[in-house]
Parts: C-alpha cells; structure tokens; sequence
C-alpha cells in the first residue's frame, strides 16, 4: 500500500470528503471500513501509527466479558458476543477459539463461576465459541499443569476469543483502503476548519514525516481519537465536559515455560476487584491486567512498579514456578477510555459501552468501548455522521464484511497466517532475496521479509511501525528487539531510499521507545 499515493489526493484542494476520521486506532479504523464500505468518501488521519497508543496494548481478547456478567450487564455483554462471533466469521485469520479454566480453591467458587459462565454460553447462542464445563481437579491439572496444587479443587473451563490487535488494526486499514478510502498514518489533525456558523467543515493537518500541510474539507469529522477524544473536543470548544476517564492498564510478558500448554488461566477476583488473565500468547504468557485512574493519557504510557508488582504477586499465587522481575520479556501499558461522569468512581467498574456526542459545532465524537465491539461503534458513528452531514442513506453492509487476507484454513501457532491470504506475497519477497526469508532474531518468529512487506504493503514509516505493530517483536522480547533495530532500519532504508543518518536516528529513536517495555533499561 503507497502511503505517497494516498498522501498526493490531499493536495486537491477542490475535494471534499464526504467523512473525516481523525484517529487510527480500532475506532477510527473501524469507522474509515464502515463508511467507505457505504460508498462515502473517506479519509482516515493518524497522527502516529495505526493503533499505537492504546489498541495495540490490550489483552488480545475478543470476548463478551466476564467481568461485565458479574457486574449484571447483561446488554453489553450480548452486543459483545454477537459481535465476537461476527469477527470470528469475518477475520478467521486473526480471530482463534482460546479455552480458559477458571481455577477452584474455594468450595463455592466451581458452582458459582460454573453456572455464571452456562449464563455466557447461553447468551452467545449460536455465535458461541464452545461449551463450558466443570472440571475435575486431575483434569484441571491436564489443562494447566503449571497450576499451584496446593488447596486445588478443580475448576471451570469456558471459551472466548484471541487475537493480535496491531495486525487487526493493519488488516482494518487494509480493507478500509480495499473499500476505497485513504487511509494515513503519520498525519496529525492539527485544528478544526469552521465557517462562520462556526460548523466544523474540515480539518487542518500534518504530514509528521515532514511532507506537508493541508486544509481538507468535509461534509461531517469524527473524533475517533480514543483515550484523546477529549483532547480534541477542547479544541472544538474550549471547556467542553469530559467523556472519558482514562484508566492504565499493564500487561507483563513471560516465557512459554511459566504456563506450558495451550490453556488460559483466569483469575476471577483479585486483590482490588478486578480479574487478571494469564494468556499463551504467540509462544509467551501474557499476564494481565491492572487498572490505575490517569489524570491525562499519553501517547507512550509505561508500567508502574506498583502495577507490576501487583501482577507478579498473583502471578505467583497461580502458577508452580514463580515469576520473578528478571523473568519479564516484556512489559507494556494500554489505556482504556472509559465511559463516565462520575469521576469519583473506581474505573474497574466504569462502563466499556460506547458514547457518541454531537458538539454545537458539529463535531461528531466516538468514546469507549473494546476492540471486540469496534465494529457495531462504527456502525452507529456513521449511521449518526451521515444523517447530520446529509449524506445518502445507505445500509451498513459491515456485519457480513469479510476483512482484508480473509482466509479459512489457518495455522494459530504460525504467526504469518494472521496475514492470511497476503501469506504467500510476504514468503514471495523470498524469490527476489533468498535472505529475506531468514530470521530477524532467533528468539523471535519474524522474517526480514516481514519488514520489507511492511514498509511496501502496510504504511510502515519507522523502525518503531515494523518492530511494534507490524510484527510484534517489542512486545514479545524488548531486549531482543532492541538488538535487531539496526538491522531494521539497514532494510527500511534501502526500501524507502534513506540514507545513513536516517538509520542512526530511527534506531535511536526506537531505542528511547523501547525503554518503556524494559524493567531494567540499559
């Protein structure tokens, strides 16, 4: 995909986009899909990369929510386990069934937990992903050998969704830019173009990597911006109420060995209320997550030594060989934009539901919710857009959508399936150089192939686009990512015909972002 290609329709100043999307992350790529798939010009700005700030660092689950079932959120969680099982059809190629066991120490807890999660297969329906049981304690040992023994009761087993959200983010790109809208990362909303009504009619922007700026008009703009929608709503008007409440949470990464198998553990209630997972995950064990109330987000959050202290504590109660600091591959924060105007309220129990607000202005703004709802968000954004912009009425054709790669004979445990049907154009780069078809790093799964498919095909403009989202190398091995940034940056550079300097800054600067993943830095 030629991101120049997309960039030069910004200079016609005579267009007029019928949508905006200002975000690139499940949000604002979920709308550029759904309304390019109406037939509606569309432009899609991202001022970094697709899904760097928070969508890119969840738990990889596609599920209803366990947690929202205890809590009695019975709507939420039915809209998310449609919307599970619509993603499944649509995305079989990045969308895998995960079994989890809820582990019993308690006497109460296998009934409780195994009649609330007959309740979740229930309100699935046909959309379900698998039946859940109660399990003895030597067959709950089967699943997840690495299980403390110790007080062991037995436990419940349950089926939901995985997932590689930075591909998905990708693959959404894809097949917005396959329904024919541009779509571009890198590009910064710097201000709202308004007439004298003061209506918002455009949007100024930035290309950040240094090839222009731009007045782009439109018949309707949708903040899209995530955990900074309200970033953006204060610059429509200055003192605009707060949608959100931004919330961090933090995932630790650790060797395949800590949980040997393929089963995941879910910790149903832990110290503060919330529930942890400990997930197999591209051959590691992520272990997730905390929830700590932020006062403002940011665009490169990191783990508090608090949080992971926190998931290492539970970490261990769980497993027989204990996680310690040095254990830890890798470490990252994500935050969520949570949906309340009570600010005063503990996050863990504010709502994942979607917002939509339509400012005096005309400014059309999306909050909340989870990457596995993101689809029927963007339904409801548009469907909203194109009535205050007068656009067409069109039906949303996105529920029976297949994404960009759409394939259905996959491998999960080899990642270069989750390009799905693009696999053989990525091994195919290997007829050019034979090379490319080697490892980046023999701790990691990633080709060099991937990095020239990335740079040629998926928008990638800097080490940290091909080391974080299009291949998840900085989340599976900090260190080991950091050592192959040279190398990364030698093959972007004769791709995109950088020079020298161009590589020394890019692996420098990938260098300071990776600190974040590392407990102890350099």
């Amino acid at each position: 995909m030629k991101r120049d290609n997309m960039l030069r329709q910004l200079d016609d100043s005579s267009m007029t986009w019928d949508i905006i999307v200002i975000g690139g992350g499940a949000t604002g790529l979920g709308v550029g899909v759904d309304a390019a798939a109406r037939g509606y010009r569309t432009l899609v700005l991202e001022q970094a990369d697709f899904a760097q700030a928070t969508s890119s660092r969840s738990t990889k689950l596609i599920h209803g929510g366990v947690r929202y079932l205890q809590q009695g959120n019975l709507a939420l969680v039915m809209e998310a386990l449609h919307e599970r099982g619509l993603l499944l059809k649509n995305a079989p190629h990045l969308v895998f069934n995960q079994a989890f066991v809820v582990p019993d120490y308690k006497w109460w807890e296998r009934p409780f937990y195994g009649v609330g999660l007959k309740i979740y297969d229930m309100l699935a329906g046909k959309l379900g992903f698998g039946k859940s049981k109660m399990l003895s304690r030597d067959t709950t040992l089967e699943y997840i050998p690495s299980l403390k023994r110790e007080g062991l009761r037995g436990g419940v087993i349950y089926h939901d969704g995985q997932f590689d959200d930075a591909r998905l983010a990708v693959t959404l790109a894809r097949t917005a830019a396959d329904q024919g809208a541009a779509v571009l990362n890198h590009v910064k909303a710097t201000g709202l173009i308004k007439d004298d009504s003061s209506i918002v009619k455009g949007v100024r922007a930035r290309d950040e990597l240094g090839r222009g700026e731009y007045e782009l008009k439109a018949r309707a703009v949708i903040n899209a911006t995530g955990a900074f929608v309200d970033h953006l709503r204060s610059m429509d008007l200055p003192g605009s109420s707060r949608l959100i409440v931004p919330s961090q949470g933090v995932h630790l990464v650790l060797d395949h060995s800590f949980a040997p198998g393929e089963t995941a553990v879910m910790v149903p209630h832990t110290d503060d209320g919330r529930i942890i997972f400990m997930v197999p995950w591209r051959d590691r064990v992520l272990v997730g997550t905390t929830d700590t109330l932020l006062d403002t987000p940011g665009m490169d959050p990191k783990p508090l030594l608090e949080e992971i202290d926190f998931l290492l504590t539970h970490a261990r109660r769980y497993l027989a060989r204990a996680p310690e600091r040095a254990d830890v591959l890798s470490a990252f924060a994500g935050i969520r934009p949570l949906i309340s105007g009570d600010t005063s309220a503990r996050t863990s129990s504010l709502s994942r539901s979607h917002h939509l607000a339509i400012s005096k202005s005309g400014l059309i703004s999306i909050a909340g919710g989870k990457w596995t709802t993101y689809r029927k968000m963007a339904e409801d954004t548009v469907t909203q857009a194109a009535m205050f912009a007068d656009l067409p009425e069109r039906p949303c054709p996105t529920e029976n959508l297949r994404l960009h790669g759409w394939i259905d004979q996959v491998d999960a445990s080899n990642h270069l399936d989750a390009y799905g049907s693009d696999k053989e154009a990525v091994l195919g780069l290997g007829k050019e150089q034979p090379d490319l078809l080697e490892p980046l790093h023999p701790k990691l799964p990633y080709l060099r192939a991937e990095v020239i498919y990335g740079v040629r095909q998926e928008w990638a403009q800097t080490v940290y686009d091909v080391l974080a989202h299009r291949t998840r190398a900085l989340i599976l091995d900090a260190k080991a990512s950091v050592s192959i940034a040279p190398e990364v940056a030698r093959l972007m550079a004769h791709e995109l015909g950088r020079d020298q300097a161009w590589e020394q800054a890019q692996v420098s600067a990938f260098t300071s972002k990776a600190e974040a993943f590392l407990l102890d830095p350099p």
